[in-house]
């Protein structure tokens, strides 16, 4: 096992670092996540100030506590395409761990070739820990998501950080105490963070300062044809104006979470939407907590299904980005969607806001 893979360099990073200017992507989980102000990417930024001073450097966090892949494949093109990112790090080891392998695939292989589209970005892949990674760890193994990550970072030429087994190897050498690290199995105090920062710091240190590998990863028509062919590269959003409505909603700009830009909403159970999309699979995403609804739906006028998402004591009334996946593999043609407004009938179940902040389709 290896904490770093240098493989095709970081040759639009170098670029932009001579044309004096640079944006900075992150895209994970919580542990990315730059709303507490002391994750990894904080002082790996502080790095790019320090070390090239004439740089004007602009950052953009898409991390989102308690999310994937396959949300970050809806998002990329709003979050970190569309706002000119020279580089994107990508930490999806940990919330991708324990999802269904060919779902995780295709949401992985659909976020890099999605990055790696049109002219381009540089990525680094980077690996966090969470514990059930250490009887895999233990035996010299990578954990299932980090197997498949490797396997796409060798396929594109994408450089990886493994930043979980720097800081395990830093407490095996008695460097660091595990509370410090991990209090609780996953998520990082200030000294495990910048355990992490330090293990992507010697990775650019390497690569932009002392030693850089040669050439670009392959952008554009340049990229290697697809490991899966039905990897979620070719998603779209279907605009709410497209929604037909039935009983009483509104669209509201969304200021309670800064990944929804405006959100489809009502708390009336029974309430309805339908929509017809063309494509072979879809998605929606929520502002979702303890007071959010249910919902059941069905596609082309057949059973409905009822959707029951957990609520772990963490989550708050509201505030969480969820996605829900419905459908995959369908034949790929027009199809006709409808949702219904449910109550959801548990304990859990406090409230009835049914707040749709996206409408993501799979082409």
């Amino acid at each position: 096992m290896q904490v770093h893979r240098h493989r095709r360099g970081l040759a639009r990073v170098r670029r932009a670092l001579e044309r004096g200017r640079i944006t900075l992507g992150y895209t994970g989980g919580s542990i990315t996540d730059g709303r507490t102000g002391c994750s990894w990417p904080e002082p790996v930024t502080a790095w790019f100030v320090e070390q090239f001073p004439a740089v004007r450097v602009t950052v953009e966090n898409a991390a989102i506590g308690a999310t994937g892949s396959d949300s970050a494949v809806f998002r990329a093109e709003r979050d970190l395409i569309g706002r000119g990112c020279d580089i994107v790090f990508v930490e999806y080891a940990v919330n991708d761990y324990g999802t269904d392998p060919e779902p995780r695939r295709r949401s992985q292989e659909g976020l890099i070739r999605k990055l790696l589209s049109r002219e381009g970005r540089d990525i680094v892949l980077v690996y966090t820990f969470t514990q059930p990674m250490y009887e895999f760890m233990s035996r010299g193994e990578p954990p299932p998501p980090i197997r498949d990550l490797e396997e796409l970072g060798e396929h594109y030429g994408i450089g990886s950080v493994w930043m979980g087994l720097h800081a395990l190897s830093e407490v095996n050498a008695g460097l660091m105490r595990w509370e410090e690290w991990l209090p609780d199995g996953l998520h990082p105090q200030a000294r495990g963070s910048l355990s992490y920062a330090q293990s992507v710091i010697a990775f650019l240190r390497k690569e932009l300062v002392d030693s850089p590998s040669q050439g670009d990863i392959p952008t554009g028509e340049a990229r290697p044809a697809p490991l899966n062919a039905h990897n979620w590269e070719h998603t779209t959003l279907l605009p709410f104006s497209a929604v037909k409505l039935e009983g009483p909603w509104t669209i509201r700009r969304w200021l309670l979470n800064p990944w929804i830009d405006e959100a489809l909403c009502t708390s009336a159970i029974g309430a309805k939407l339908r929509f017809e999309f063309e494509g072979r699979g879809l998605a929606l995403a929520f502002d979702f907590g303890k007071t959010s609804s249910e919902f059941r739906w069905r596609l082309d006028g057949g059973e409905w299904t009822p959707v029951v998402r957990e609520r772990p004591d963490w989550r708050g009334p509201q505030g969480s980005f969820y996605l829900s996946l419905l459908a995959d593999d369908l034949p790929a043609r027009r199809h006709k969607a409808e949702i219904e407004v449910t109550h959801g009938n548990r304990p859990d179940c406090t409230g009835t806001n049914f707040h749709l902040g996206l409408i993501g389709v799979i082409r």
